[in-house]
């Protein structure tokens, strides 16, 4: 069984953060392996950037890198207090040994600047949210990355993107990392996603 460490800061998106549960909840389901999402943060309850708040199946603490295969991690706002948790030492440095056991990470929108503030992505290829004129793209900049146009970047094992938009696209690539294009075209398929016009595309 496959298993992804799915890193929940307060004040995430929900819409991108369910694009990972459902997509990899199918594929454990319809696919060819089983793969379970083990929600994770730094407090009892943690809320949603609107409205709801969650509970994470565990504690940022608990976790034990060599026991998960990837890593998945939504983006959220600023008014919602995102980046509080999201640039904690403890998030940061759970990022940092994913990176370093060569394991697979997936971010969206600004998701990315996790992963660019714990140093993973000096000299490598990668995207951020795009609107606000360029402001979130100037940080990830600044933290070494070389910040790329495009809505989906893959650099090695890292896998970043521009929006809410493409959170459906990046779950679907984090699972042709985790196990084939065949299986992500059959997920896709029993989602509906070949009628939706969903621009999911390989390496």
């Amino acid at each position: 069984m496959k298993r992804v460490l799915l890193l929940l800061p307060n004040g995430f998106e929900a819409l991108e953060a369910a694009a990972f549960t459902d997509v990899l909840g199918w594929a454990s389901m319809f696919g060819t392996e089983p793969i379970e999402v083990v929600t994770v943060g730094l407090h009892p309850r943690l809320k949603y950037t609107f409205t709801f708040e969650v509970i994470p199946m565990i504690h940022l603490s608990e976790v034990k890198v060599e026991d998960f295969d990837a890593v998945a991690i939504p983006g959220g706002f600023e008014k919602a207090g995102f980046y509080q948790d999201a640039y904690s030492p403890q998030f940061l440095d759970v990022i940092r040994k994913f990176a370093e056991m060569g394991k697979p990470i997936a971010s969206i929108c600004v998701g990315a600047l996790l992963v660019g503030r714990s140093g993973v992505l000096e000299g490598r290829r990668a995207t951020t949210y795009h609107l606000l004129e360029g402001k979130r793209r100037r940080e990830l900049a600044a933290m070494g990355a070389i910040v790329v146009d495009e809505p989906l970047v893959r650099d090695g094992g890292i896998i970043t993107s521009a929006s809410p938009a493409t959170a459906i696209d990046v779950a679907f690539a984090l699972l042709e990392d985790l196990t084939s294009r065949d299986n992500v075209m059959t997920v896709r398929r029993l989602m509906g996603f070949e009628l939706s016009g969903s621009h999911y595309s390989s390496r």
